[in-house]
């Protein structure tokens, strides 16, 4: 048996593309001791809102499951319904065509 309460939300001042927010929850249990007694007992949990770079939909992964460097905008972040290599893949191709353009090509920058 448990029970989940949301504490607090924090809104970060970066860009809030792809890192959206975190809020803490906190899970009340109860656990039979030794004796027979039942005692209950509290976790912190923090989770973390993305939002998908593939499809533009909001999800939550637990803070402890990501690594901390990837907590900002400068990483992509893919939700659990979109294959993460094949977005991989189509980023890569994005990238190398950007990279094989001649210097003397007539696109303009803002467009890549």
């Amino acid at each position: 048996m448990y029970l989940s309460i949301c504490l607090k939300s924090e809104c970060n001042s970066i860009n809030s593309y792809m890192f959206i927010r975190t809020e803490q929850t906190v899970q009340y249990f109860m656990r039979k001791g030794v004796k027979g007694e039942h005692h209950p007992y509290k976790r912190n949990k923090t989770l973390v809102y993305f939002k998908c770079d593939n499809c533009s939909e909001e999800f939550v992964r637990d803070k402890g499951r990501i690594d901390p460097k990837r907590l900002c905008d400068d990483y992509s972040h893919v939700c659990p319904k979109c294959d993460p290599k094949r977005f991989a893949q189509k980023r890569g191709v994005e990238q190398r065509k950007r990279l094989n353009l001649r210097v003397d090509s007539m696109i303009d920058i803002t467009k890549l």
